[in-house]
């Protein structure tokens, strides 16, 4: 048994290691349901913190499905003290959808912990999946779900709550029940959910049908990364989304096309969901052709002529999901379009420059010449004394960050730890 702890208690800690800022001064967050698996990441996620001097931050949400859940919320309480850490207790309000229930509580948990996390000012927040975890997910989409399998490392699915917050999950090669029996050893025990067992649920049958089985699936081989992280560097930010030389795209291989496509899709679209099927093996296809292109894929406009490809937003796109003015208050980060950060220090509105065309201050009727004239109307524009300004010139007095960059390179695995997380969120990655 002790021999068994100390080569997890390894392994896991190899993980952090090697995807972890020892030195950083800003805190760790790690996720706390109260179930074993989570649990023994808490407890080894203290550990390690405490060896390195590094504050963690452990936090729970409390879903209101269960009449014992504010219990389970108090326990967590109680183990992260136990663990030397600070604890916070989130909780999902609200109406919850009679269907899709399981989908709407993970959307909701994830926005949580990664607004939870972000306020903290931690750049990564650990997660217990496991090895059970990845064969529950090909299991479910044998079945016909498109649940995708978890990773070690990537960027929150939160959108825009998720910005500058990436997770990992070191006990992903590790089975729950060789933690259950490390918990066991150290005298812990750890709450049960129900509703792990309820046949209603996909996650639930998955379970249930591979319980007891000796063997774990591989995951489903990603598509690409390595090679899509590689012509990410290729890629330029601009005010309205993003620009690739064509040429780099069609010398790449297929599946780092394909990668690259969706990420900037979703990056330059501002969505929530990216991109797959069909609609993006067809986009990707014609995107490495000859031909000029001109479609429309998660919110985001697609154009390329034979030397460049460009994604942005349109005014009519922000219009038909109900994207509009922004007041910003002084000092206070606002998220415009859920692809720009912007940011002042006084009261001003911002607005999507449609309709306005007409009025640029003169200073920037040049700046608008570079833009493709479908994407002008998308622009971030504040009202003054001398006219509209595009946000983040300095006469607008507003501040921008260019959230479709950091996005897609974070989509695109160009952001393999925690120190190139802190130095993108800097503005210091290419």
């Amino acid at each position: 048994m002790r021999s068994l702890s100390r080569d997890l208690d390894a392994r896991v800690r190899a993980r952090l290691d090697a995807r972890l800022d020892a030195g950083a001064c800003t805190p760790l967050a790690v996720a706390l349901s109260g179930g074993g698996d989570s649990l023994a990441l808490t407890l080894m996620a203290a550990d390690w913190a405490q060896a390195r001097g590094r504050r963690l931050l452990v936090l729970n949400v409390d879903h209101g499905l269960n009449p014992d859940s504010g219990g389970w919320a108090r326990m967590c309480g109680e183990a992260a003290r136990r663990a030397g850490a600070s604890f916070q207790a989130l909780a999902w309000t609200g109406p919850h959808p009679a269907r899709g229930l399981p989908a709407a509580a993970r959307r909701a948990r994830h926005g949580l912990l990664a607004n939870a996390a972000r306020a903290a000012g931690a750049r990564v927040l650990l997660m217990g999946h496991t090895a059970d975890d990845l064969a529950e997910a090909a299991a479910m989409r044998a079945e016909g779900s498109t649940t995708p399998s978890p990773r070690e490392w990537s960027p929150s699915p939160a959108w825009p709550e998720g910005r500058d917050v990436f997770l990992l999950r070191p006990l992903l090669g590790e089975r729950r029940e060789t933690l259950r029996t490390w918990l066991a050893a150290r005298g812990e025990t750890w709450i049960e959910d129900p509703a792990n067992a309820d046949p209603r649920f996909a996650r639930s049958r998955a379970r249930m049908a591979l319980a007891g089985s000796a063997r774990i699936p591989a995951p489903d081989g990603d598509d690409g990364p390595e090679a899509a992280a590689e012509l990410s560097g290729h890629v330029r930010a601009t005010a309205f989304g993003l620009v690739l030389d064509r040429e780099a795209l069609r010398r790449a291989a297929p599946s780092a096309a394909r990668r690259l496509v969706a990420a900037a899709c979703l990056a330059a679209g501002g969505g929530s969901r990216p991109p797959r099927g069909e609609a993006l093996d067809r986009l990707a296809a014609r995107l490495t052709g000859e031909v000029e292109v001109r479609a429309t894929l998660a919110g985001a406009l697609v154009l390329a002529d034979g030397a460049q490809v460009a994604w942005g937003r349109t005014a009519g796109e922000m219009g038909r999901e109900g994207a509009g003015d922004l007041a910003l208050e002084p000092g206070v980060a606002a998220v415009f379009d859920r692809r720009l950060e912007v940011r002042t220090e006084s009261p001003v509105r911002v607005f999507p420059l449609a309709g306005r065309l007409s009025r640029p201050a003169p200073s920037h009727r040049a700046s608008l010449r570079g833009v493709p004239p479908p994407f002008r109307g998308g622009l971030p524009a504040v009202e003054r004394a001398d006219g509209v300004h595009l946000a983040g010139s300095p006469a607008s007095g507003v501040e921008v960050r260019l959230l479709a960059r950091d996005r897609f390179l974070a989509a695109c695995g160009a952001v393999p730890d925690e120190a190139s997380a802190a130095a993108l969120s800097a503005g210091l990655a290419r």
